[in-house]
């Protein structure tokens, strides 16, 4: 039944066929072989079940809050302002990409979208300035990467619906991870641009004149974000309601811009609707999946087949990671989390690990599926922004950045406090 289950997955998706239907398909191919009564009775109920809840309300407002966001202009003013504080820095306009990655990924809630922003605003800058493309354009596609872990983020809140984990705590969780990682990016830009100068391009320094002047336009950003994370650890609004918030004030931001537009407000509403129905239709079928699988007994199984191996819980952790990268390798992140989750997380568990530090560490490593070819979706993103070059230089240029995500996996493991640091003390 695990094989049937894992060779199906990895045949359906092979085939191309959406995420959402594979997990229906294989919901019903293992309750048509496998159980001893028929579980799609219950088909309406888990659906109705899985679907009616108020927190996954908050999904498609942080998805029109970054879809607003991405529209109103705001992405080219925030670039510049960062780009005078960090730009004197070996690697130049590289820490800019960083930063402003960061910056975005506490309002947008998404990798893709904040990979693509960046991308949008930055790439002219690298060829105007003679920037190495590998170096510069992986720079880019990492920091996207940020969007899924810094809060807010669509993925944290999936996982905390389908684990039923705080979500306020896999927020305050992922923060320090976060920005520490988005540091690890700066300083492996740093060391390269250091030991290969070409590779950063040309210093520039600004006067702290412009610099505090820049400043201005990191505060819609940054008031939105203080917002959103403040009401909710103020016990002033839940992370739905915060979200709604948020959306309000994106909007007053694009006015405040002069951005707010019909065709605007169009085009992120159809933006919307279009990732919204995507995610749904994954989870709802990743709940469909998990009720199936555990009334037909494969996640006990699997239980027990690692049971039998006779790893200790950091053996099979291991296990677990090395399995996390490898099927980044094939699956998009958020099909990945959901069609695993319901296995994985109930063997963390009965191991003794905190399910709310394994949430951080899977998006950890989910966070390499976006940049991992063939699948990694902020390297197609990096490149259609590009449009020149080939696709190798971006995959190539994201090996550093790669490499310091391992690093960052690995510091998880041996120091969970890491992870557990603010949710324990706030």
């Amino acid at each position: 039944m695990i094989l049937f289950t894992a060779s199906g997955l990895l045949v359906f998706l092979a085939l191309s066929i959406p995420v959402g239907i594979v997990l229906f398909l294989l919901a019903f191919g293992i309750d048509a072989f496998f159980s001893p009564f028929p579980l799609m009775r219950g088909l309406g109920q888990v659906i109705w079940s899985s679907s009616n809840s108020a927190t996954l309300i908050a999904i498609p407002f942080f998805v029109l809050l970054g879809e607003i966001l991405v529209r109103s202009g705001i992405a080219q003013r925030t670039y510049s302002a960062l780009e005078s504080w960090v730009s004197w820095l070996p690697g130049g306009l590289i820490h800019a990409n960083v930063a402003t990655a960061t910056l975005f990924s506490a309002t947008s809630g998404s990798s893709v979208a904040t990979a693509a922003t960046v991308a949008s605003v930055a790439m002219p800058q690298a060829e105007r300035l003679n920037y190495d493309p590998r170096l510069f354009s992986g720079a880019i596609a990492a920091g996207g990467t940020l969007g899924i872990m810094i809060p807010p983020s669509i993925n944290l809140i999936v996982y905390g619906f389908l684990t039923e984990t705080s979500i306020p705590k896999l927020f305050l969780a992922g923060l320090i991870p976060g920005l520490l990682l988005a540091l690890l990016f700066m300083i492996v830009t740093a060391i390269l641009c250091l030991m290969k100068p070409s590779l950063g391009g040309p210093g520039i320094t600004r006067s702290w004149s412009h610099r505090l002047a820049g400043l201005v336009d990191l505060l819609p950003l940054l008031g939105l974000f203080g917002a959103i994370v403040g009401s909710i650890y103020a016990g002033w609004a839940t992370p739905t309601e915060a979200a709604a918030v948020g959306v309000a004030m994106a909007i007053l931001i694009a006015a405040g811009q002069k951005a707010l537009t019909i065709p605007m407000i169009v085009q992120s509403l159809k933006g919307t609707v279009r990732t919204t129905a995507m995610i749904m239709l994954v989870v709802v079928g990743a709940y469909v999946l998990n009720f199936v699988l555990t009334a037909a007994g494969v996640s006990g199984a699997l239980r027990d087949f690692l049971g039998q191996l006779g790893l200790g819980p950091l053996s099979t952790l291991l296990v677990i990671i090395l399995m996390y990268i490898v099927l980044g390798f094939f699956i998009e992140t958020l099909s990945l989390m959901v069609a695993t989750i319901p296995i994985v997380v109930p063997i963390i568990i009965q191991l003794g690990y905190d399910p709310l530090w394994f949430g951080i560490l899977m998006i950890m490593l989910v966070e390499m599926a976006l940049i991992t070819p063939p699948v990694g979706l902020n390297l197609y993103v990096v490149q259609a922004a590009r449009k020149n070059g080939s696709f190798s230089d971006v995959m190539i240029g994201v090996i550093p950045y790669a490499i310091a995500m391992l690093f960052m996996v690995a510091m998880l493991v041996m120091f969970p406090s890491i992870a557990l640091f603010l949710p324990d003390n706030f």
